[in-house]
């Protein structure tokens, strides 16, 4: 028996499964059908308990090539039913194994139609996986949970490099999934790999012939270092941003972010690139946007949610620099528009 204990009072109950014990976060909701191991492993879900809301999970199993980290990043994982039995050429493992083997908590056989509906209704919600009964410590622990400095959890301890036959990337790490490192190698990419606080003097040093920024966890603003190290990096060399990137990008510009009520985290978001007059299909996972009426007159709207008409993407009109909210990267979902990464190298 397992119960999942919400801020706002209301609980569930299920079953347990992966690792015992009890764990808070942030409980957010991903629409995606797959993916659930890249989903686990994304270190922008670092400080959240992950609900999935299509209702069988598991069923492909798990293996060693899929992870966008070293390992989970998630505190807590909730499904509707867990596949026990998988079933996939690929398979090298269960889900419940997985998540035992890292020591993550999960509940499932839980109505995640009305989670998802109270999520919507009420924006995100912090809460509790456990096996024990509500108690009004557990209670005073949920109220106070608040992930601190997460960028600083997921970035990486110290430089290292990528070897390529191409233009030279310098990646700033603000919590990157894998997949954006092997979408730049596949353009032959020489990459050096920064921790997310390293100074723009650093980078200036080693002459790279362009700039991406990563995706990440948390409130942007609450990385001012690194917003003022990218002001430094303004008109230094082209620019890519994507996710955390584009929103830090955009605070360094002088423009605003805000939370959303419950975010955009799954692999069927639609969106349109304003200039090719197109509507693609993204993949996301997001809980902040850039607030539109604060944009400057050089920084221009080049993509859009056709969900809810917040900003997808900016272009700078002053600097070689473009940002985009969703993972052109994937992993999960659709690659519709990986030609972003084509047009990043272009400029280099």
């Amino acid at each position: 028996m397992a119960y999942l204990y919400l801020e706002d009072g209301t609980f569930y109950e299920g079953k347990s499964f992966g690792a015992e014990g009890d764990t808070i976060g942030e409980v957010v909701f991903n629409t995606g059908m797959t993916g659930y191991q890249e989903v686990l492993t994304d270190p922008s879900y670092y400080g959240q308990i992950v609900m999935m809301t299509y209702p069988l999970i598991g069923n492909y199993g798990v293996n060693w090539e899929d992870p966008e980290s070293m390992h989970p990043q998630v505190k807590g994982f909730i499904v509707r039913e867990l596949c026990e039995l998988p079933s996939n050429w690929r398979s090298e493992g269960s889900l419940d194994g997985y998540m035992k083997k890292h020591g993550i908590v999960g509940i499932q056989d839980i109505d995640t139609r009305s989670l998802t509906r109270a999520i919507r209704d009420h924006g995100t919600l912090k809460g509790i996986i456990s096996n024990n009964k509500l108690t009004e410590d557990m209670k005073k622990e949920i109220l106070d949970y608040k992930v601190v400095n997460p960028v600083d959890k997921v970035t990486c301890d110290e430089k290292f490099t990528i070897p390529g036959s191409g233009k030279k990337v310098a990646v700033l790490d603000f919590g990157l999934k894998a997949s954006i490192l092997s979408s730049l190698r596949k353009r032959n990419c020489k990459l050096t790999i920064y921790p997310a606080n390293t100074l723009a003097k650093e980078i200036i040093e080693d002459e790279p012939d362009g700039i991406m920024l990563t995706n990440g966890p948390g409130d942007p603003k609450d990385n001012p270092e690194i917003i003022k190290q990218l002001k430094i990096l303004l008109g230094y060399k082209p620019i890519f941003g994507i996710c955390l990137g584009h929103q830090l990008m955009a605070l360094a510009k002088g423009a605003d972010t805000q939370k959303l009520k419950y975010g955009h985290r799954g692999a069927n978001h639609p969106v349109k690139d304003i200039e090719k007059d197109r509507v693609f299909i993204t993949s996301q996972n997001h809980g902040y946007t850039i607030v539109e009426d604060s944009l400057s007159e050089d920084m221009q709207v080049s993509h859009r949610n056709w969900n809810d008409m917040t900003v997808e993407g900016i272009k700078y009109l002053d600097y070689d620099i473009f940002t985009v909210q969703f993972h052109p990267e994937a992993a999960p979902g659709p690659q519709d528009t990986a030609y972003l990464f084509d047009e990043f190298v272009s400029k280099l």
